[in-house]
């Protein structure tokens, strides 16, 4: 595994999926981070890298504002009994995962899929990938950012009218590419279940279960 401990990866992932998001530089804590994220719905989030119950009840309790966010990587049954009241579990359960760069693939994807046309580019630090149709429409994207020998895959969907045509992991190809042409040596992610089956047949592996829970109404976690 490219980290040695939960924690390393945690602290990767944080501070990449921050830059890919835009997002404040993450606080330091004993328990892990706090980023202000600042958008309707998602105030701010901490990223507990420690978690047990004391720790998640008097942060959850003191977190009374709608909007706040917490993750940790325990399994959602042992999170949810932890949470104040005026909490819930929220984003589905999913896994935190990582890789050495570039991904060795056991099938490399072949030529764009006919039919479809991606495009890359690159900004502060942030690649993205977007796969069209040849009409313009959209079909899959992802991006990635790299924050020095780490980086950080985000936000790849295919739309589902497009799904199981390989476009999920042509996407994935070219992102990890272009990390590993930048310097970056590990990757890391959050996954979802379904997301999961993609990234394990691109060479990524699990380094510990992600549940999300909010405080306040459940808004997509985007």
């Amino acid at each position: 595994m490219p980290f040695a401990h939960t924690v390393e990866a945690v602290r990767a992932w944080v501070h990449g999926w921050s830059v890919s998001r835009g997002a404040a530089e993450p606080v330091p804590s004993a328990w892990g981070f706090t980023v202000d994220v600042g958008l309707p719905g998602h105030v701010m989030r901490h990223v507990l890298h420690s978690a047990d119950e004391a720790t998640v009840y008097e942060i959850t309790k003191r977190a009374t504002t709608p909007g706040v966010w917490l993750k940790a990587f325990v399994p959602p049954e042992t999170l949810e009994p932890w949470l104040a009241p005026g909490w819930h579990l929220a984003g589905g359960s999913g896994y935190l995962m990582s890789a050495f760069l570039p991904v060795a693939l056991t099938r490399a994807p072949g030529p764009n899929p006919e039919g479809y046309q991606m495009s890359t580019w690159t900004r502060a630090g942030v690649t993205r990938a977007l796969v069209r149709t040849v009409d313009g429409a959209f079909a899959a994207r992802g991006q990635i950012a790299v924050t020095g020998p780490t980086a950080v895959v985000d936000q790849v969907e295919t739309d589902p009218a497009h799904q199981r045509r390989g476009l999920g992991r042509l996407v994935m190809h070219r992102l990890t590419d272009a990390a590993a042409e930048q310097g970056a040596t590990a990757g890391v992610l959050g996954a979802t279940p379904e997301g999961r089956a993609l990234y394990e047949t691109t060479g990524w592996r699990v380094v510990a279960p992600l549940t999300g829970a909010l405080r306040g109404p459940d808004p997509a976690d985007t």
